[in-house]
Order: structure tokens, then sequence, then C-alpha cells
């Protein structure tokens, strides 16, 4: 039996940390100083002024990574000279205050004529004489490769221009300027190690790059060309997740369906993400990386060969754990990905269905400390970005998995077939899904489902119990009674997926009896009733439970209304004062 607090617990950090940041700040003086025309180069201002120009966009929003930032005062103000300079050449060319003579016009004339002719090339919707405004998103929401519309629409953004290395999802509000960087690469190095790596010129091989050095793949593709290699296939950027190759562009034939993926080998410049080789690995022949870190050396780098079956093996046997848990959480760690709204009812569904209770969470940067502060969870299911969906579970305390290995975990265990493949893009998950609805030509929308006790007994409920097979814990081997709660009835079912009742009053039932929201069972109000020991603020006062016949005693704290609005302007209440 668990003892009772004798004092509060700490929720707070150390005085001896408060002031102490979870990662080392970089000194500015420790860092090279590079000339403007590199950082020119590298960021390629006057590309993305000419981008802004051409848009016509007037608030602008920098998005830097982490290891950007201190560049991003020094970008920040040649973005400006440069959109003021394309600005004062616009104004120069475009009002002639002279005539053929050599003699003045009148300026009120001059300028008649100046919107004349905007109005007659289609500019007057451009605002030609406003003032262009030049944000920095000092903190991402998410992760670092997606685009933060979020922040963005803090203030109103017309465009986010993206630095660094990018996931390329397709984002749902706001348009998008993206700028990889361009670094430096000895090219001779990398074909040394590639005719090292590939000595029969014959073979069937594609040359990927990261976005930051994609700027490299042709001029390598060239020199291999002239060394004697023949069936090399130099890949372009699309914005494009789904395909065989995630954002890249595929052989003709392999497009074609001629040829399949599975004939060529893949030469990887740089180190790819980790969910892109767990994509990969299973397409393709064999994939060897070129390291672009710490190669300052006169020898190229040693190519290393990708090798996935650990990561495989392990992400299999995290989907089988979660096989008999009875709640999942849905981590939505983005708000900007395109249909992640859809995927999320898809999840919810699939869950519902299978008689489990699912809660939904939406996070920033996800961490084991945000996760373990609810014990109550079997498991997780992040709906992200395709690079960052992939979250290693051995530092949380419960497994986080995709959309794809949940409909695994969902599986029986006749129906489970581990191929290899690995999906990270929920997108295909939706496609496949409406694919099948077509095949089927059943037509019905995303979420509806049969419950696992309607497709065995064809709806009849009052023998699934009996007739369902036993379920055991693959860790420690015990029997499970609890992993399907909501399967008391269809209704309690399509009640979880999709809720139509808004009450969040808590309801104690008779010892034995899960405790109920709105009329449905809650297995998270079941824990919080029966296990947790410390329940919140305001836990010392007695909880006035909503049961037939009893009245309330007053020792509950009132409701009252509290403050609205966002941090720079809250209003409490009905009051239109801000505080």
């Amino acid at each position: 039996m668990a003892t009772p607090l004798g004092v509060p617990p700490v929720l707070s950090t150390p005085e001896s940390r408060i002031f102490e940041g979870p990662t080392s700040l970089i000194s500015d003086a420790a860092l090279p100083r590079v000339s403007d025309e590199e950082l020119d180069a590298t960021y390629e201002v006057r590309r993305t002024a000419e981008d802004i120009w051409r848009g016509g966009w007037r608030k602008i929003a920098l998005q830097f990574p982490d290891g950007m930032l201190v560049d991003a005062p020094r970008i920040f103000e040649a973005l400006g000279r440069e959109l003021e300079a394309r600005a004062r050449n616009d104004a120069a060319g475009s009002v002639d205050t002279s005539d053929p003579d050599g003699g003045p016009k009148d300026l009120s004339e001059a300028v008649e004529r100046l919107h004349e002719d905007v109005e007659k090339v289609g500019l007057a919707g451009h605002d030609m004489s406003g003032e262009r405004k030049l944000y920095i998103l000092g903190d991402t929401s998410y992760g670092a490769c997606c685009v933060d519309e979020i922040a963005a629409e803090h203030f109103d953004a017309d465009v986010v221009v993206h630095y660094g290395r990018a996931c390329l999802s397709p984002t749902a509000r706001l348009p998008v300027i993206y700028v990889f960087t361009k670094h430096d690469l000895s090219h001779q190095h990398v074909i040394e190690a590639f005719k090292g790596t590939f000595p029969d010129r014959a073979r069937k091989i594609i040359i990927v790059a990261n976005v930051t050095f994609a700027d490299h793949v042709l001029p390598v593709h060239e020199l291999l060309v002239a060394e004697g290699y023949q069936n090399l296939f130099p890949t372009s950027i699309i914005h494009d997740p789904a395909s065989p190759l995630p954002n890249r562009s595929v052989p003709g034939p392999v497009k074609e369906g001629v040829e399949d993926l599975s004939d060529y080998h893949l030469f990887h410049i740089a180190e790819p993400a980790a969910s892109l080789l767990l994509v990969l690995t299973s397409r393709l022949a064999s994939i060897r990386i070129y390291p672009t870190t710490g190669t300052q050396s006169d020898s190229p780098p040693h190519v290393l060969e990708a090798s996935t079956a650990m990561a495989l093996r392990r992400r299999y046997a995290v989907v089988t754990s979660l096989t008999t848990a009875a709640v999942f959480g849905i981590l939505i760690n983005t708000l900007s990905v395109k249909n992640y709204l859809h995927i999320v009812e898809r999840v919810k569904a699939q869950i519902a269905a299978a008689g489990k209770k699912s809660y939904t969470f939406v996070v920033g940067k996800v961490n084991a400390a945000k996760l373990a502060n609810f014990s109550e969870v079997g498991g997780w299911v992040v709906i992200s970005c395709w690079e960052s969906s992939l979250v290693e579970s051995k530092d949380f305390f419960r497994p986080v998995i995709t959309p794809f290995e949940l409909r695994l975990a969902l599986q029986g265990d006749h129906e489970r077939v581990w191929t290899g493949e690995w999906l990270s893009d929920f997108n295909q998950i939706l496609a496949e899904h409406e694919q099948k609805a077509d095949d089927a030509g059943s037509g019905s929308p995303v979420g509806d489902e049969e419950t696992p006790a309607e497709r065995v007994h064809g709806g009849d409920l009052d023998c699934e119990e009996e007739s369902e097979p036993p379920e055991f814990d693959l860790k420690t081997g015990r029997y499970v009674s609890h992993s399907r709660p909501m399967r008391n009835s269809a209704a309690e079912s399509k009640r979880a997926a999709n809720p139509t009742t808004k009450s969040a009053a808590l309801i104690k039932r008779e010892n034995g009896d899960l405790a109920t929201v709105g009329g449905a069972v809650s297995p998270g109000a079941e824990y919080l009733r029966s296990q947790r020991t410390w329940k919140g603020l305001g836990s010392d006062f007695e909880i006035a439970y909503d049961e037939a016949g009893q009245t309330p005693d007053g020792n509950g704290a009132s409701v009252e209304q509290g403050r609205s609005g966002v941090a720079r302007g809250y209003r409490a209440g009905e009051e239109s004062e801000r505080r």
C-alpha cells in the first residue's frame, strides 16, 4: 500500500539549476568569421531576395535550425539590403523624370504615368509601395526539418524561408522558400571512394545526397561518367515523400515499371536520416554511405555499408510488445504537414475498432519526461513528418511507434506478417486505405470500422469474452484479461471513435466496475481513481462524485472561469481589458 505524502512533491527545477540550460551555449567569438561573399553563397541571399520580390510577399519569416541561428542576424541584414536595393532599382527604372530633350517633366505627370503602367502590367495587387518586414523564428515549435507555420502565423507571415535540412513534407497553409544551404565537398575524394566501393563499372547505381549537398550530385556524376561508369543515375530533388526514393527522382525504367528498384545500388553522400534508411533498406540491393563529417584529411573517408537488420528487429519487437496494450496515446507532433488531421481520425478509428482506448495529446518536442507523466498510457503513436516519425523508444517509459507500426500491432497473431517493409509517410497509409475502399466499392468514410467481436460473431457481442482467444504479454508470458476495455458493446466503441457528448463528469461506480466519463467507459478515469496516489493540485479536497442520490458536501473547489486568449494579451472572464 502506498505511503501517504508527508510534504508536497517537488515540481519545480532545483534552485541550483534554475538558470542552467539543457544545452551549452555557443560563443560567437569561438566561431570562424566568414566573409559576406561566403555568407551570400552559402545561404543564397540573392536568390532568396529574388523569390521574395517576385512573390510580392510583405511579411517574411526566416526559420533557422539551432546550428545556424548564429548567422541569422547577418542573413537578416543581408536580405534587407538586397530587398531595399531591388526596390530602389525598380523605382529608378519605372519613373522617368526627364524628357527626350533633357528638360525635367512635371513630377505629378510622372507619378500618374507610373500608376497607369502598374495597372497595365497587373502589379497593383503587390502593393509596391509597402515595406517588407523580416522576422527571425528563434525556436521551432516542432522538428527543425518541418516548416514552422504555427510560429509564422503569430505575426501573420505571408511566406516562410526555411534554411537547412528539410523533410519537404507538403504544408497546409503558407508558401515556403527552401534554402538548403551549400557546403564544400571534395569531388576528388568522392570519386576515389566511389571507385573503391564499386569497381564494376557496369553496375546500376543511384547517386543521392542530403539536401545540403544536393548541388554536388551532378558534378560527381559527370566525373564518374568520364571514368567509364555506364549505368549511373543522378537524382534530383522533388517534393514527394511518397516517391520510391523519398523526395528524389527515380530512374525512368523504374518509374515506368519496366525495372524494379531492387536492381539498383545506392551511393548516398552524407549521413541520411534513420527513418530514410529503414524505408530504403527493403527497396534497394545495397546502400553505401559517404560520410561528410571529419573529411578534412588528405585521404578520402571510409565508405560505410548501411545495415538496418538490428533496427528493424528492434522495431518489430516494439510492435509485438504493444499487442496487449489497452490504452494508446496519440501524439500530434505536427500542425503543418498536410492531412495530419485525417491520419489522426484514421488512427482513432483503428484503435476503437480493436476495442482499445485512445487519448490525444498535442506536443512540441517529444521527450521522455513529458510522456512519463501519463503512466496509464501503454503505448504512443506519433503523428509527425516522415523524417522525424522514428522515435527510438529505449529512453521512454512506454514505446513510441508510427501509424504504420500501429496497424501491425492491432492485427491478430495469425494476420501479422513482417516482410521487412517499413513506411514512415502517413500520407501513404491514407492512400492505401482509400485504395482499398475503392477496390471494395464500399465508399465508406474513414473511421467506419468493425469491432473484433463484430468480425468474429457477426455482431453478437454476448459471447465475445468466451469466444475470443486468450492474450498473453510477450514480455512476461502472463495472461492479459483487460487488453480491450472498450469492447463491452459496439455502441461504446462507436462513441470512443466519434464522441457525441461533451460531458466531463467523473462517475463513481460500484466496486469492480470501471469509471465512466459522459456515459462511456474511461480507462484513464479508472486509473486516476484506483491507482494514482497523487492526483494533482487540490486533490486534498474530497471529490463530490456525480452519483444518483448523492448530495455534494461542498468540499470540492468551485468552478471559476479562467483567463483566455494568447500570452501577449489575456482576457479575464467577460472583460475586454487585456491583462
